[in-house]
């Protein structure tokens, strides 16, 4: 394989709304392989849940970067060894419909590789509930939450209220690049954002808000992965929402984070320990707090993030340049993580002959 040209299918947009924040990862990831050494053919799956040709996907791209595209026609077929015209995919969607499961099983079916945890990492780190589960059972310190299912808001604002209190944060369980999210400060607040939170998910967390910093931690590896330098996010007023993430540019990414040697360790070791604890595989961006709250101090693990952004001001191939894995490397080496974790699947065997 690594002598001939490796044709990557980079599979973006899904039905989720982060559907805009994946049409801008698939861009600067095609822009960024060799064109010497891969052939990128684009797949777009629209809002609505059709899956385009390349020709017509390549048309969302920007100009410059359709015209490094393959539109070669590509087969998808659910049946191992029936897909035809690509070598690995590149699923860059985030949230649901992408980052949640349902596509990957899709193509351990299909018998495909592909970029990114397998199934039940993919499920586990998108549910934020279920993925705070898994953390607290592996001794992984999480913030408490309390979990309000649609429909049962009202009976639910007197028991945040007396187990969280204000500020908190009300969110949905299963989206990412803080869409739904909002800050509350009483109970009206409250009894709006989890409304508003609904419309997003059936699923709803609130947590205490806290004072701390933001830093993250990028993760690559299957059996052995490996921690990049932390990073840090620094909002100025607020908190680091979709805006600020994706139309402002407003927050100020620093990288490596300013921490002590004590400090960068630990957010490296329990980076590592929380993709483990999750199952994860390829690659994930966990996200942590250092609380200056006397009652919750220390390190906590926010998020999972198993297919983190990969724009061109995504924080997880900021930090790896700074770790001293420039972006174009790091796709090749999330590629070569992809093709090494199918061959292993490959091997296991399906008979008991």
């Amino acid at each position: 394989m690594a002598s001939q040209t490796i044709r990557v299918l980079v599979l973006f947009g899904g039905r989720s709304s982060e559907h805009e924040v994946s049409v801008q990862s698939a861009s600067s990831i095609i822009s960024a392989l060799d064109s010497a050494r891969y052939a990128a053919i684009p797949v777009a799956i629209e809002r609505s849940g059709r899956w385009l040709d390349p020709a017509a996907s390549a048309s969302l791209l920007p100009q410059e970067t359709a015209s490094k595209c393959s539109l070669t026609q590509v087969e998808i077929a659910h049946q191992p060894g029936s897909s035809r015209g690509f070598d690995v995919v590149f699923p860059v969607l985030h949230g649901p419909y992408g980052e949640d499961g349902r596509l990957q099983g899709l193509l351990d079916m299909a018998g495909l590789p592909y970029v990114g945890s397998g199934v039940r990492g993919s499920a586990c780190g998108m549910d934020k509930d279920v993925m705070k589960r898994l953390l607290n059972e592996s001794e992984i310190p999480t913030l408490p939450h309390e979990i309000v299912w649609r429909g049962e808001a009202g009976e639910s604002v007197s028991r945040i209220e007396l187990n969280t209190g204000y500020p908190a944060f009300v969110k949905p369980a299963n989206l990412g690049s803080s869409v739904g999210i909002r800050r509350v400060e009483n109970r009206q607040a409250l009894i709006d954002a989890l409304d508003y939170a609904h419309e997003f998910d059936t699923k709803v967390i609130v947590e205490p808000g806290v004072e701390a910093r933001e830093i993250e931690c990028a993760v690559i590896g299957n059996r052995s992965p490996e921690a990049s330098l932390p990073g840090e996010i620094v909002t100025h007023g607020g908190f680091y929402d979709y805006e600020t993430k994706y139309v402002t540019d407003s927050a100020e990414l620093i990288a490596p984070a300013k921490l002590d040697t004590e400090q960068v360790e630990a957010v490296r070791d329990l980076a590592v320990k929380a993709f483990r604890a999750l199952d994860c595989s390829g690659l994930a961006r966990v996200d942590f707090f250092i609380a200056n709250d006397p009652h919750r101090p220390g390190i906590l693990v926010n998020e999972v993030n198993t297919m983190p952004g990969f724009t061109s001001i995504s924080m997880f191939p900021r930090m790896w340049a700074v770790s001293g894995l420039p972006y174009e490397r790091l796709i090749e080496r999330l590629l070569e993580l992809a093709l090494e974790r199918h061959a292993d699947a490959s091997s296991l065997r399906f008979d008991i002959a």
